[in-house]
């Protein structure tokens, strides 16, 4: 056996309080893609940050190439031919691509920058590995997985044998994702080494040849690829059996409309983004809304809560026109709403887990006595019961919830917006830069909503979770709705190819299941 490019001995890293990496040991093999698979919080990306230099050990050692080496800095690392691109780009947007790339490592002289000549090499890279990107464009310009082509072309031009991601693909689109992986074969067909970050079982079972799960700071086991499956693959990380699969739900006879959409139309800056939308969710049903980011999915959710008015059309809940009515007074009427970015619009972080829990009821008898003065261990007594109903896992209720994890977050959005027992529930990416265990809890408290007889509007880039949870899909594109399909009867490549605005592909779905 050939002598590994990477072992990790016993890495042992301590923060107050907690353990992150608990004598971690594996090896990485030259040439080859090795993923390192858990949930958030097991510890992958302190382990990654100290072999990026970013952090010192407590204990063990690193061996690249069989020799021993200390990272005091990524510059230590980036000596030994380590590249890093993380989870949130480090671009400067005002510079050009080649600008951001060669900073720092400017060829020419003190007095004259070569631009021409790095410019030139950056276009050679480019080409050598598929990344496509002209240096002479300007970050700002760029859309989000161009931005990541530019970091990996940064660790490229200096001449990274390993390549390490973070997360990689938390932003990126299904079909980005796609072409994320094909870079990454690409890179290790090219001779590179790399270390992929990443808890979503498709794209590591995709590209990985091997794999290393962590769990609470400890390697659980390394695999190969080709010997183990995905149920065991989630059993290793979370310790139990998780199912993401498409599950048995309650059946409804003589549904109610609860929403409908009639002809909303809007423009904005002269583009139409909603173009005579017509939608009906019923009682007891998951209506998932399908589509390429950015072809109207945001708009939709905006002109059903309230956030922009639309230039013509109709809002209904439960019958009565809700078009020209404030966000509170559709909350008021059952409208309940999971946003996109929790972070934004669903959490005031420096608050606590008790305080965010009543965000938007905070003037409801049963929290402020005579509808003004808060009622504390009112709201502390609902804290406690919301925090054991929906597993928010916590210190405390009295905890910040910038403090807590990105899914115990969800948690406490979806717990407030459940406690309100909406009749419409409208879940925007819930599943988001969620670990598996926290995606199976989310995604089966909305088919519980579902099963008690609500309507749940579904917007996610995952084709995978709209397939899993819905009872019928809208795909939308550029603005209008290709088609309105039966989950349990559509093909994903049908549904792929109506998200590219294939009205054939529909038409050929509706023959075959008639």
């Amino acid at each position: 056996m050939n002598q590994p490019i990477i072992q990790l001995n016993n890495i042992t890293k301590r923060f107050p309080g907690i353990v992150a990496n608990d004598h971690i040991s594996f090896e990485v093999e030259r040439g080859s893609i090795h993923t390192l698979a858990g949930e958030n919080g097991a510890g992958k990306s302190t382990l990654m940050n100290i072999l990026y230099g970013l952090y010192q050990p407590d204990e063990g050692e690193i061996l690249i190439d069989g020799r021993p080496v200390r990272f005091n800095s990524s510059k230590d690392s980036i000596a030994c031919k380590i590249g890093m691109v993380h989870q949130h780009f480090m671009l400067i947007p005002k510079l050009t691509v080649a600008e951001n790339i060669i900073v720092g490592q400017e060829p020419g002289s003190a007095l004259k920058v070569d631009r021409r000549g790095a410019e030139e090499r950056i276009r050679t890279l480019s080409e050598t590995y598929g990344l496509r990107i002209d240096p002479a464009r300007r970050v700002s310009e760029l859309t989000v997985t161009e931005q990541q082509r530019v970091e990996i072309l940064k660790i490229l031009y200096r001449e990274a044998e390993i390549l390490i991601f973070d997360e990689p693909t938390a932003v990126l689109t299904p079909q980005e994702i796609d072409e994320f992986c094909r870079i990454l074969l690409d890179l290790r067909a090219n001779g590179k080494t790399i270390l992929f970050i990443s808890h979503k079982m498709a794209e590591v079972m995709k590209i990985s040849d091997r794999i290393t799960v962590i769990r609470l700071g400890r390697v659980v086991g390394t695999v190969e690829k080709d010997k183990t499956t995905v149920p065991e693959l989630t059993r290793m990380m979370v310790g139990r059996d998780v199912s993401l699969e498409r599950r048995d739900r309650r059946a409804f006879t003589g549904q109610s409309s609860l929403l409908e959409l009639k002809n909303l139309r809007y423009s904005s800056a002269g583009v139409r983004k909603l173009n005579d939308i017509s939608l009906t969710l019923r009682s007891g049903e998951i209506l998932g809304v399908a589509g390429v980011d950015g072809n109207g999915q945001e708009e939709l959710v905006q002109a059903v809560c309230g956030l922009i008015r639309p230039d013509g059309g109709q809002v209904l809940l439960k019958g009565r026109d809700i078009t020209g009515e404030s966000v509170r007074a559709r909350k008021e009427a059952g409208l309940g709403l999971v946003p996109e970015d929790r972070h934004r619009d669903g959490l005031v972080m420096e608050f606590s887990v008790a305080q965010n829990l009543i965000l938007g009821l905070h003037n409801h008898r049963e929290f402020a006595k005579s509808g003004v003065w808060l009622d504390f261990p009112r709201i502390q007594e609902n804290a406690g019961a919301l925090r054991e109903g929906f597993d928010i896992r916590c210190a405390d209720v009295d905890a910040a919830a910038g403090t807590l994890s990105g899914g115990n977050q969800q948690k406490i959005i979806i717990a407030r917006e459940a406690s309100r027992d909406p009749d419409v529930f409208i879940a925007v990416q819930p599943t988001r830069g969620l670990d598996i265990g926290a995606m199976e809890f989310v995604q089966k408290t909305l088919l519980e909503q579902r099963d008690r007889g609500k309507g749940v509007l579904l917007f996610s880039l995952e084709l995978d979770e709209i397939l899993s949870l819905s009872d019928r899909i809208a795909v939308i594109f550029k603005g209008e709705i290709v088609d309105i399909v039966d989950a349990a009867g559509v093909k994903r490549q049908e549904l792929g190819l109506m998200m590219l605005g294939s009205r054939a592909a529909a038409e050929e779905g509706r023959e075959a299941h008639a």
